[in-house]
């Protein structure tokens, strides 16, 4: 299971991948300006050369913020989140990072489980961040 970077070419199937796994997804030109930025990186994973998982990552001096993860729902749980949260972390070390900060919904506890054994801890909760009135939980991994 090797992720590769992102390319324009993967645009459209990031954005379908995006909507199938979320309820306020990213639209496609939003994921297109973040792929056109300087700090931003991304990163897929392929089966049978369909985009199964991917995630992007901003790095900007010593702070990394991961902007996206997701995977299709019938290859989770079996490690693919693990393993493009694994890729982002590189790249953001890569890059300089000493730490990565990241928002996930009060309600997704199974992303929060992901990113508790990627080594992130909670650090407090946004009020009201998502367009539905959702709580983030701002989490942060500092790096070794």
């Amino acid at each position: 299971m090797n992720g590769r970077p992102w390319t324009m070419g993967d645009l459209d199937a990031v954005a379908a991948l995006e909507k199938e796994c979320f309820s306020d997804p990213w639209t496609r030109r939003m994921l297109a300006d973040s792929f056109l930025s300087e700090h931003f990186h991304g990163v897929i994973l392929e089966e049978g050369g369909v985009v199964v998982a991917y995630g992007g990552v901003s790095v900007v001096m010593e702070d990394a913020e991961i902007q996206l993860i997701a995977v299709s729902e019938m290859y989770r749980r079996c490690g693919r989140g693990t393993k493009i949260l694994d890729d982002l972390i590189e790249i953001a070390k890569s890059h300089g990072a000493q730490r990565a900060f990241l928002e996930v919904r009060v309600s997704n506890t199974s992303a929060q489980i992901l990113y508790l054994k990627g080594g992130f801890r909670g650090l407090y909760c946004r009020t009201r961040y998502y367009p539905d009135g959702e709580d983030a939980l701002v989490m942060i991994k500092e790096f070794d």
